[in-house]
């Protein structure tokens, strides 16, 4: 069966760069950019994103057509052709890569649903209506299901948004990678991005609209946002926190990458390819992000209470402060709703990503049809999907994206460099990264592959245990509540060795059907 192709070289980057554009492009970063230096803060980052971030980009895309040629599309076949016959344990690794992207599904799926519930809301004019932080807060509450109050005595609304937005993830699935995948960041993307302009021009003419406080004005806001505190640089933190926020937004480290580049020809460009969609994000994080909403925030709240904001986390960010500030708009409802579509497709295109390293191995190694494929790992999400719905004031999200989020992502990011520069070898490695290259890449980027960025990431992955030791690898931030957690892992323990037992009966059937193991 021949395997599936990009129609076009635009498709693959758009495809890219939807994966990488998600909620963490205008939610995440600009509360750790100003809690972290401002405008200081892009030094760590940039630095980050050259060190880390686009050497794991090209790694993963070099590496996902090599194993394309293999029929290879997910992370177990193509870290075992990479290594070759002799490292059988390869693809037990490469188990990290089915694994970590669909225990960020079973979480993010459920977020997103929010965005869409409340861009339903925001259109109503119900969610404006709320005209104060408490108001909003009992809307949040109640839509999640954690409160139930007046306006939403169950979860029914949240559940029956969830279900729309479940289905409409694995109904793209189904149409395929130029049908379905690419067809959606051709539309998603663009459109992404003309609503992501209108609300930071929106944003950029709010002036000063309150005269009591001439202090609380676009000018200061913007200066709140990116003016430079240099004295942060010398805290180590700093620097951890903007190398960790690079792995997070270009979506590397998960598998998808990988995924999306094994179904390149052995020709296409990966070099260019890389660094284009790798500047998309950027621009959406970076220019757009950094522009919409801490500046509102001053702008309505002033800077005292902008501090407090952006340390409220991405929730009340985007859920509670955003409703609030567009409440204070003329034609709130209608900026409210550009934001929340802007949030809904930002990750829907990182969440259709994020599902199809899964789908790609039940079809490569599996030899499963589209159909068959997507019956099974969409019984599988739904199934864990209910334990962040459900779990959510149990600490079940959160648990989820310490582990998928955070840990398992760096962790599977060193075990590819290491694959990549050490056991493929650079220098091989180099060769097929340069394969139909329309650029040449620095040689001194080779060093950068081999030393720099592997001893980068297990600096990260040994501040992020480090840091998150006694919270959550020991649960004491769980309280009494620890042993339902406990639980939860147990079952996300119990499916990862289900994914490694089902890679273990896929190479036997391959070795039984060729004669060798590939």
């Amino acid at each position: 069966m021949k395997r599936q192709e990009w129609t076009s070289k635009l498709g693959v980057i758009l495809a890219v760069a939807g994966s990488a554009v998600g909620l963490g492009n205008f939610l995440r970063f600009p509360s750790i950019a100003t809690q972290n230096g401002g405008g200081a803060f892009l030094i760590p980052y940039f630095i980050a994103l050259i060190l880390l971030g686009i050497p794991l980009c090209w790694v993963e895309w070099a590496m996902g057509r090599y194993g394309g040629q293999f029929s290879h599309g997910s992370a177990p076949g193509i870290l075992d052709a990479v290594g070759g016959r002799r490292r059988p344990a390869a693809k037990y690794l490469g188990a990290i890569g089915i694994f970590g992207p669909l225990l960020i599904f079973f979480y993010y799926v459920v977020i997103e649903s929010w965005t869409l519930g409340y861009a339903f809301y925001s259109l109503t004019g119900v969610l404006v209506s709320a005209s104060q932080k408490q108001q909003v807060l009992l809307f949040f509450d109640g839509y999640r299901g954690i409160a139930p109050n007046d306006m939403f005595p169950t979860i029914t609304p949240m559940y029956v948004i969830f279900i729309i937005t479940f289905v409409t993830n694995f109904g793209i699935l189904y149409l395929g990678i130029s049908k379905g995948i690419e067809m959606v960041n051709k539309i998603a993307m663009p459109l992404l991005a003309i609503i992501g302009v209108i609300l930071t021009a929106r944003v950029l003419t709010l002036g000063t609209p309150d005269p009591l406080h001439p202090d609380w004005n676009l000018l200061n806001g913007l200066g709140f946002m990116w003016n430079p505190d240099f004295k942060r640089l010398g805290e180590p933190k700093v620097w951890l926190v903007a190398a960790g926020q690079i792995f997070f937004t270009l979506s590397v480290g998960i598998g998808v990458i990988l995924t999306y580049a094994s179904y390149l020809k052995p020709k296409d460009d990966v070099a260019l390819s890389s660094l284009s969609a790798s500047a998309a994000n950027e621009f959406m994080e970076v220019i757009i992000g950094g522009s919409v909403v801490i500046p509102a925030a001053v702008v309505f709240y002033g800077a005292t209470q902008a501090v407090d904001i952006a340390k409220g986390g991405t929730f009340n960010l985007g859920f509670v402060t955003m409703p609030l500030i567009f409440a204070h708009m003329p034609g709130g409802s209608f900026f409210c709703f550009l934001w929340f579509i802007l949030l809904f497709l930002a990750g829907l295109t990182s969440s259709i990503s994020i599902l199809q390293p899964a789908v790609s191995f039940l079809e490569d190694e599996f030899r499963y049809n589209r159909r068959r494929s997507i019956l099974f790992s969409g019984l599988v999400c739904f199934i864990f999907s209910q334990f962040a719905i459900f779990g959510l004031a149990r600490g079940f999200l959160d648990e989820m994206d310490f582990w998928g989020g955070t840990i398992l992502l760096v962790l599977f990011g060193l075990i590819e460099v290491i694959y990549f520069g050490w056991i493929f070898g650079i220098d091989r490695g180099w060769e097929e990264l340069h394969k139909g290259a329309d650029i040449r890449i620095p040689n001194f980027f080779r060093l950068i592959i081999k030393f720099i960025t592997p001893l980068y990431i297990c600096i990260i992955l040994i501040y992020f245990l480090a840091d998150n030791f006694k919270g959550f690898v020991l649960m004491k931030s769980y309280g009494e509540r620890w042993k339902e957690v406990l639980i939860l892992r147990l079952a996300l323990l119990l499916f990862f060795l289900f994914v490694c037992f089902l890679i273990s009966i896929a190479w036997k059937r391959r070795f039984n059907e060729r004669g060798i193991e590939k």
